[in-house]
C-alpha cells in the first residue's frame, strides 16, 4: 500500500512538472485517441497530404493490356533418307489474358517447294488454369490441292509440364483430322535444354490427292539439344524419326520414298 502511493505521488510530481506544451500536446494526442476532431496540421489518413493519386503505366493489373511474341520454335536444316530440306514451326499471338489472335504455320520445304504447310488463324480464349481453347481455321498447302478446315482445339501445360497441343478439324466433303502434339523441356543447366518432342496426326478418310491415308497417318518423335545464349536465341541439333502408316505407307511407297523416315536436324529457335 504504501509502495503504491509512493508512487502515485511521484508521477503527479512529475506531472506537474512537465512544460505546458507538453500537456497540451498530451491532451492533443488523448482526443486523437478518443475521436475527438484532428489537428489542422495532422496527415491525411492515406498519407498522401491531399497529393492526386492515378494509374501508373504499365503497373495495372486488369488484365486488359494487349501484348504480343512471335516464336519461332523450328527453324531447321533437315537431313533425311529421301531428302533434304527446310522445316519451319512457328506461332504468333497478340491479344491480352482473356482473348488472343493466335497465328500458327508448320511445313517442310525440299526439291525447291513447300511439301506440305499447314497454316492456322485461331481464337484463343482460356478456360482453365494453364488451358486456352482455340477456335478458327486451318488452310494446307503443297502437294495435290489445298484444304480448308474448321479447327476446334486446346493448348496449355499438362502436369509435370508437359505442353500440349490438340486439335480436331473438320474439312469439305466430311473429312475430318485430329492432331496431337507435346513437348516437354529438360533443363541440363540453365543454358542447356533437351528437348523431347512427339507429333501424332489421324484423318477421318482416305484423301488420295495429297497421300494422306486414314486413321492413324503419321507420327514423329524427335530429340532436340540447343543452348540458349538468351532466352529469346538458342540454336540446337538433334534428330526425329518419322513413320507413316497404313495407306499414307503405301502412298509414299509408290512415290518410291520409305515409309520410316529418320533425319538429323540442326536449327535455331528465337523469339520476340
Amino acid at each position: 500500500m504504501r509502495t503504491t502511493t509512493f508512487l502515485l505521488a511521484g508521477f503527479c510530481a512529475a506531472l506537474a512538472a512537465t512544460p505546458a506544451f507538453a500537456q497540451d500536446a498530451m491532451q492533443d494526442m488523448d482526443m486523437s485517441m478518443q475521436g475527438g476532431a484532428a489537428p489542422a496540421d495532422a496527415r491525411s489518413p492515406d498519407y498522401s497530404d491531399g497529393a492526386d493519386h492515378g494509374d501508373m503505366t504499365g503497373m495495372d493489373m486488369l488484365d486488359h493490356a494487349s501484348l504480343g511474341m512471335v516464336l519461332i520454335d523450328r527453324l531447321e536444316y533437315f537431313d533425311a533418307r529421301d531428302a533434304n530440306g527446310a522445316a519451319l514451326d512457328a506461332q504468333a499471338w497478340y491479344g491480352n489474358d482473356t482473348n488472343k489472335l493466335r497465328l500458327k504455320g508448320e511445313g517442310e520445304r525440299s526439291d525447291g517447294r513447300w511439301q506440305e504447310l499447314r497454316t492456322e488463324a485461331l481464337w484463343d480464349r482460356p478456360i482453365a488454369t494453364y488451358w486456352d481453347s482455340q477456335l478458327g481455321v486451318r488452310h494446307d498447302f503443297g502437294i495435290g490441292p489445298d484444304r480448308t478446315w474448321a479447327a476446334f482445339g486446346v493448348q496449355g501445360l499438362a502436369p509435370y509440364w508437359f505442353e500440349v497441343d490438340a486439335t480436331i478439324y473438320f474439312g469439305q466433303s466430311g473429312r475430318t483430322a485430329l492432331r496431337f502434339e507435346s513437348e516437354y523441356e529438360l533443363l541440363l543447366t540453365q543454358r542447356l535444354i533437351l528437348q523431347p518432342r512427339v507429333e501424332v496426326n489421324f484423318y477421318g478418310r482416305n484423301d488420295p490427292q495429297r497421300h494422306i491415308g486414314s486413321g492413324l497417318s503419321d507420327a514423329a518423335l524427335g530429340l532436340r539439344l540447343r543452348y540458349e545464349f538468351s532466352r529469346q536465341f538458342a540454336p540446337y541439333v538433334g534428330v526425329e524419326a518419322e513413320r507413316r502408316f497404313g495407306s499414307s505407307a503405301d502412298y509414299a511407297r509408290a512415290d518410291g520414298h520409305a515409309a520410316f523416315d529418320p533425319r538429323i536436324v540442326a536449327g535455331l529457335r528465337f523469339w520476340f
